[in-house]
């Protein structure tokens, strides 16, 4: 059930303690893919994951709007990227949650598709499931994908997979031979276990990480039945707790 879609009565008359909330950014992904492709994946896996959830169990799973900036300040040397402060992020994320908690979604999964924003998000549901406010998962897609995890980069495999997938007339086919020429093999710049590069310009040219031409349609559609299976588990998991 997508919040934004329904009336209020909808929602009060919802059987549910359920609610998945994704969680994107706004920020360069390379010359071939959009500045809101993490938002788009996130969305798409929550979708996914709700409808999945429904099919098996029969109880709806109410899915909120997408928090659309994260925490990118990273990629700010590419045009249109769009971050604020961790402190913003964590207590625009927490109230959004305590929103959905007042009306009775006190099982929260937040669906994230932003690398930056994962310490946030462990760290506000924390908070927010030790405060007894609604117990709170955060759960980034592209962990959950098992060995395609390893192969995660920025606009590079995986990401682009999923795009062509789910949203191709976003992908800049054309462009994809200029993203692996400007791209980068490894994130960051690591000496002695030190991550030396805190924007992601210092180690590629036009933002992406991995070779985008690796990830095909099939592949996102792979990426996708493995991540909705494993937000259908952590579902399961809270609506138990």
């Amino acid at each position: 059930m997508k919040l934004a879609d329904a009336t209020w009565t909808d929602l009060r008359d919802a059987d549910t303690r359920l609610a998945l909330l994704p969680v994107g950014s706004t920020e360069g992904h390379g010359p071939h893919a959009p500045l809101g492709t993490d938002t788009l994946n996130a969305e798409t896996v929550a979708a996914a994951g709700a409808e999945r959830y429904e099919d098996e169990h029969g109880v709806p799973v109410v899915v909120g709007p997408p928090m659309t900036v994260g925490i990118s300040e990273e990629h700010r040397a590419f045009d249109g990227t769009l971050w604020v402060s961790p402190d913003t992020f964590r207590s625009y994320v927490r109230e959004t949650v305590e929103s959905l908690a007042h009306h009775g979604f006190d099982r929260v999964v937040l669906v994230n598709g932003h690398g930056g924003n994962v310490d946030a998000l462990r760290e506000v549901s924390a908070r927010l499931t030790r405060d007894g406010t609604a117990y709170t998962a955060p759960f980034t897609w592209f962990d959950s994908v098992g060995e395609h995890s390893s192969e995660m980069g920025h606009a590079g495999p995986l990401e682009t997979a999923m795009l062509r997938h789910t949203n191709p007339d976003l992908v800049r086919e054309d462009r994809i031979e200029a993203a692996q020429e400007g791209g980068s093999d490894r994130w960051g710049e690591w000496v002695s276990g030190v991550n030396l590069a805190y924007d992601s310009d210092q180690f590629t040219e036009n933002g992406v990480v991995g070779d985008p031409a690796e990830g095909d349609a099939d592949r996102g559609a792979e990426l996708l039945d493995l991540a909705s299976e494993g937000l259908v588990e952590l579902l399961d998991a809270l609506a138990t707790k």
